[in-house]
């Protein structure tokens, strides 16, 4: 059967390469005899797959060495415990900006290790743009700031990086890492769960500088201890080995293609081509201040939200799955991550147009 096109936020798309190479090694993976999911974490073939696999991940983003790079599980929303738990180090608040749903999670995760100060929002116009810097109202006695890079399901993204001094920057990247080249001297620590650009569900990537760990708070779980997991080569206990192996498959697609800076020129494409069909009709509407859109996720409305149904099963018909919004918000979203291609975008906005024609 014919793949679809899938906008799912996550679980997400991954790219076809990378399903044939692990369906090709599944039963025997380089000879072993074996499937990487029977592997040993402790064997050298799977302390192989991972090493490699950091050592490209490095090379993608490239990490500085006085970084550590580990992968662990639990998701970001474990990080929104796990991230105090580690960072405070002796301090009693941190500042967050609140931009939106899991921006507001991670607050309330927070708020049970510290006093959680929100140095900015744009809760004002409902989560729709990145409160600029200008607007933010920094604490010199916090431990870290913290921040959402980019809303899944509001569809903000920040296209500049934060300058918060000496206290040490947090960003939830989960939706947008490896998207595009980004600057890691600039962030304390980035989490990202592995589900939209990385790999399959149950691995979480957490790049933490070395001198920020190492004082976690009394009581935190030892596999919660970034020092603890960082000694021990993010196999404390035992690792979400198959996750683990196709995120490295993922990283070794990303270079052939040529590395971040050219998944964001195909990234831009899409994401352009998508927002100027919305932005050209009148029947669907894109909520987002503009200069603030996400280019991984995009929500969008219908003029008349009682035709939504009728879209989704259209949409259906025409081989496009998971386009319905988000339950908190409603409409639709297009999650168009690193791995959907430019012409499953170019579907999308001739539906876009064959529907309004049809019921503008």
């Amino acid at each position: 059967m014919s793949r679809i096109y899938n906008f799912s936020a996550g679980p997400a798309v991954l790219p076809e390469e990378v399903l044939a190479r692990a369906g090709d090694e599944m039963l025997d993976w380089h000879g072993s005899g074996m499937s990487v999911m029977e592997m040993s974490h402790r064997g050298k073939e799977f302390i192989a797959i991972a090493e490699e696999a950091e050592r490209d991940l490095r090379e993608l983003l490239a990490i500085p060495a006085h970084y550590k790079v580990l992968f662990l599980q639990g998701g970001a929303r474990l990080q929104f415990a796990q991230v105090p738990m580690n960072l405070l180090r002796g301090k009693a608040k941190a500042d967050y900006v609140l931009t939106g749903e899991w921006s507001k999670l991670a607050i309330k995760e927070a708020q049970a290790y510290c006093e959680v100060r929100v140095a900015a929002s744009s809760e004002d116009r409902g989560f729709t743009y990145a409160p600029a810097q200008e607007a933010w109202k920094l604490s010199a006695d916090a431990g870290y700031v913290h921040y959402c890079s980019n809303e899944t399901i509001g569809g903000v993204e920040f296209h500049w990086i934060p300058d918060t001094g000496a206290v040490p920057l947090v960003a939830d990247a989960s939706s947008h890492l490896l998207s595009r080249p980004l600057d890691v001297s600039r962030f304390g620590l980035i989490y990202a769960g592995a589900q939209k650009n990385i790999g399959p569900a149950g691995l979480t990537i957490v790049i933490v500088r070395e001198d920020l760990i190492g004082r976690a708070q009394k009581g935190t779980p030892s596999v919660m201890d970034y020092k603890l997991q960082a000694d021990a080569g993010s196999m404390l206990n035992t690792p979400a080995t198959y996750s683990i192996y196709v995120a490295g498959l993922v990283f070794k697609w990303l270079k052939r293609l040529g590395g971040l800076t050219e998944m964001e020129r195909r990234n831009l494409a899409k994401a352009r081509l998508l927002y100027e069909a919305l932005d050209a009709s009148r029947f669907f509407r894109s909520p987002v201040e503009p200069r603030d859109r996400s280019r991984m996720n995009v929500p969008f409305t219908l003029a008349e939200p009682k035709l939504d149904d009728a879209f989704l099963k259209g949409a259906k018909e025409r081989g496009m799955v998971q386009l319905k919004g988000h339950r908190t918000v409603g409409g639709m979203r297009a999650s168009i991550y690193n791995a959907m291609p430019l012409e499953g975008v170019e579907r999308l906005v001739e539906y876009l147009r064959e529907f309004e024609a049809r019921h503008a």
